[in-house]
């Protein structure tokens, strides 16, 4: 007899960002023995046993031609666009035709898709539970999912639980939604001792000659970040000849335009962008100086992760930022959210290297801190407890 409790994970993607990080890293902490997982993937993508667990099954809910055939990728295309049709106006119909199994637990790990999705669950007896990542007032990127925010606000009623990843998450989360459903905050599973190993690996990168400070961000290439105005910001470091070199790790669909930005600004030697790294944290390690140049957050991931590895941060005081680092910048500088701030902040930690060495032993301090089996234990609570 299976005794395993069976988990439905649902995630729009499975690479890219910080919340598939931190789903790769909770799936990985989960047993086995305890639990039967599946991922769904709103959109099929190659599922990479070398990032996720072998352990767990991977479902599409959206299917891709994958073959030559010319008549397969017609028909593909047709049921995508079906499929789609579904979804947008009988979702729960679209969760009867692709989901069909019973699960003890669907968990939607992230906003906007997946979380419709879950909420539309015609199982009376699971435990639907949803992630919140990020201050989705200051970023409601999710409305993309539904008609109106009426439509997301009703599919958060039809959730037993929300789970959002720092407090001031959970209080932009409560003003925009005014749910009854509970809401708890969890803090994101980090695996310190993985990252410090992974952190060892070899990179072809050199560090630039002349000692100069190296600048590192990661992330996707996308508005909310704020690499444009980080950008400007090392742009003005350039003008008034202070050294550094800025390395912007990612992709996404702002990447043309921050080519175009470094071109025309002339900083072709200053800022490297490198792309989306599998395993980011040489990268980190390498680096002098964390920066954060986001507009919103949720609860950092690439942040504890510099924690992790010791690295002095400066970043723009978005959620989560004070319950990291202190609300009086204990552990990294925190600013003000603005470009001006942000470069006022660039410019004393580059420049002042006493305050550097500070954070750097102040990061180390607060990295030791993040245990992953303490925060596993809390969130296998919600569906144990």
């Amino acid at each position: 007899m299976n005794t395993r409790t069976k988990i439905a994970f649902f995630n729009n993607n499975l690479y890219g960002g910080g919340a598939e990080r931190i789903l790769q890293t909770l799936l990985h902490n989960l047993s086995p023995e305890r639990y039967d997982i599946t991922l769904f993937g709103v959109v099929e993508e190659e599922y990479d046993t070398s990032i996720y667990p072998k352990y767990v099954t991977y479902k599409s809910l959206f299917k891709k031609g994958t073959t030559s055939s010319f008549l397969h990728r017609i028909t593909s295309k047709i049921k995508g666009k079906l499929d789609l049709k579904t979804y947008t106006s009988d979702t729960e119909r679209f969760y009867r035709e692709k989901v069909r199994e019973r699960y003890d637990v669907e968990i939607a790990f992230i906003e906007g898709y997946s979380t419709r999705i879950v909420a539309s669950s015609n199982n009376p007896e699971s435990l639907k539970i949803a992630w919140v990542h990020i201050d989705l007032e200051a970023n409601p990127w999710s409305q993309i999912a539904y008609t109106d925010i009426t439509q997301e606000k009703n599919s958060y009623e039809r959730i037993d639980h929300v789970v959002c990843v720092s407090q001031n998450v959970k209080e932009a989360f409560q003003r925009k939604f005014s749910v009854a459903t509970p809401i708890t905050v969890k803090y994101n599973p980090v695996d310190r001792k993985a990252i410090l190993r992974k952190a060892q690996e070899p990179i072809k990168i050199s560090a630039p000659e002349n000692q100069i400070p190296v600048l590192v961000t990661l992330g996707r290439l996308e508005e909310q970040k704020g690499y444009g105005r980080l950008v400007d910001c090392v742009s003005r470091l350039q003008k008034e000849n202070i050294a550094f070199e800025l390395w912007i790790l990612g992709e996404g669909s702002q990447r043309t335009l921050l080519e175009d930005k470094i071109n025309t600004l002339q900083l072709q030697s200053q800022v490297k962008l490198l792309g989306f790294k599998e395993n980011p944290y040489p990268y980190l390690k390498k680096a002098d100086i964390f920066v954060c140049s986001s507009y919103s957050e949720g609860f950092s991931t690439v942040v504890t992760e510099a924690l992790i590895l010791g690295k002095p941060i400066v970043t723009t005081n978005c959620s989560g930022m004070e319950e990291l680092l202190g609300a009086t910048s204990q552990y990294g500088l925190i600013t003000e959210n603005s470009e001006e701030a942000l470069y006022q902040g660039i410019k004393r930690l580059v420049t002042d290297k006493t305050l550097q060495l500070d954070y750097k032993e102040k990061s180390k301090q607060r990295g030791a801190n993040f245990e992953i089996e303490t925060t596993v234990h809390a969130i296998e609570n919600l569906w144990h407890s």
